[in-house]
């Protein structure tokens, strides 16, 4: 009798796992899983880190805020062996997570089974549901586990639609079609691995917004997406303000040591290791008279005073 009640109660609780764990992840799930973010969510329960935030990390180097981020032992947040479609621009906003796998069709059908039970469109194929959990500042984060061929994410009538919710683009761990149409769509712009004619098949969605992997980065929704020509970083919610100023701060640092070398003020190694104290005040006088400081002056003596990881 025990062993049956046992038994009962395992399949019991096997039953709510499967009831609880939706295509899409519960705003509990996401709260649970970014503990450390202590200011406003989306109703999806994704950190909303503020515009602000935005503008300023498109202004900085990827290597500026990567070195804070080791520092603080996040060592796997970069992802290097991406293209842009459009090169030499910038991108930054909030992860939309979504992870693909190999068909499987009794999978695949609880999946669409269940996404509908979500409310999730019946029309298309499932690579439509992440776009349609977008909004503005998001950027649409993809494992396609490096599929090229009939793995392309989406074409051009997609990029439209996720330009039209988000006004920003993607990141796909796999590749794309109709990459000439997808340029035509002013404003959007996407890190890929690859370019394909062939449309997708044999691949289906598994999750949106649970932890997903790009090459050697981990992407939890609502992180800061940063991409540049040569790589994109996520960036923790709850680290970003922190990583971005210091990020500036390392920038105005590098500004000032050029502009000093230049002036043969300081011998390379005075500032290519820890600078003395000499060095340090004159950063400060320097800063002063700097013409546009990305923040009040109060804040960066508070920073070099407190938070800095060098």
């Amino acid at each position: 009798m025990k062993k049956v009640i046992i038994l009962l109660f395992v399949a019991l609780c096997s039953q709510l796992v499967i009831n609880a764990q939706g295509v899409g992840a519960s705003p509990e799930y996401i709260k649970a899983i970014t503990p450390e973010w202590k200011g406003e969510r989306f109703p999806d329960g994704r950190p909303k880190i503020s515009d602000d935030l935005l503008e300023r990390a498109k202004r900085i180097a990827i290597e500026a805020m990567w070195g804070p981020l080791r520092n603080l032992r996040y060592n796997n947040q970069f992802e290097g062996d991406m293209r842009a479609i459009h090169l030499g621009e910038s991108m930054t906003g909030r992860a939309v997570t979504a992870q693909y796998m190999p068909s499987r069709p009794d999978w695949e059908a609880f999946i669409r089974e269940k996404g509908l039970s979500e409310g999730r469109s019946p029309q298309g194929g499932t690579n439509s549901w992440p776009i349609n959990v977008l909004v503005e500042g998001d950027i649409y984060v993809a494992d396609g586990y490096a599929k090229i061929v009939d793995g392309t994410l989406i074409g051009d009538n997609l990029a439209n639609a996720i330009y039209a919710k988000s006004k920003r683009g993607v990141v796909f761990y796999g590749s794309v079609r109709d990459e000439e149409g997808i340029k035509r769509v002013d404003g959007f712009n996407g890190w890929i691995l690859a370019s394909d004619p062939s449309y997708i098949q044999g691949m289906m969605l598994s999750s949106i917004n649970y932890p997903i992997r790009i090459g050697r980065a981990t992407v939890l929704p609502g992180d800061l997406v940063v991409a540049k020509q040569y790589g994109v970083l996520f960036i923790p919610a709850h680290l970003a303000e922190r990583v971005i100023t210091e990020g500036e701060v390392t920038e105005l640092r590098d500004e000032f040591g050029w502009q000093r070398l230049k002036e043969g003020k300081y011998l390379p190694g005075d500032i290519d290791s820890k600078w003395s104290d000499a060095i340090n005040a004159d950063f400060r006088e320097w800063l002063k008279k700097y013409p546009r400081l990305p923040m009040p002056l109060a804040e960066i003596e508070a920073f070099l005073n407190g938070q800095r990881t060098w």
